[in-house]
């Protein structure tokens, strides 16, 4: 499976806002800038998860986005699936259980191989949840020197 930008860089740019919304909204010109992403692409990504009830807008001078749930309630699956919409590596109805709409369903020994890495693909990315993605960019951006003298 490769993922697009549009999973790559939305990916980026919701952890950016949960890592940075402790100040209220966000704004899609601080995310760009962060990121070093296009601020119109930035827009359409946004658009994307705030209709999958992922994050919400915010208007006025203060303006910008918010995470709609709290962190740990917002797996990384739910925003793929907002941005690149269905993760399943190929276009294989068997995998998904509709009979038949394919000729080979009942001696496909492939389709074994496709529903073993769409179910390990769906199980890895419902089970990181975008705390943990936070928690981790907070643990890289603490100076490496400071990291030295910790005594844990």
């Amino acid at each position: 499976m490769k993922l697009s930008t549009k999973g790559r860089y939305g990916l980026r740019a919701i952890v950016d806002l949960a890592v940075n919304q402790t100040q209220g909204a966000v704004s899609i010109s601080s995310i760009a800038a962060r990121q070093s992403l296009s601020e119109n692409y930035l827009e359409q990504l946004m658009s994307r998860l705030k209709k999958a009830e992922l994050v919400c807008s915010v208007r006025g001078a203060q303006g910008g986005y918010v995470l709609a749930k709290a962190p740990e309630e917002i797996s990384v699956g739910d925003i793929l699936r907002a941005l690149e919409g269905d993760l399943t590596p190929v276009a294989c109805t068997a995998i998904h259980g509709v009979a038949g709409n394919c000729q080979s369903e009942h001696t496909c020994v492939t389709k074994y191989v496709w529903q073993q890495i769409d179910d390990s693909i769906n199980r890895t990315v419902n089970h990181i949840f975008l705390d943990e993605l936070v928690a981790e960019s907070r643990e890289k951006q603490i100076d490496p020197k400071e990291k030295q003298n910790c005594p844990i």
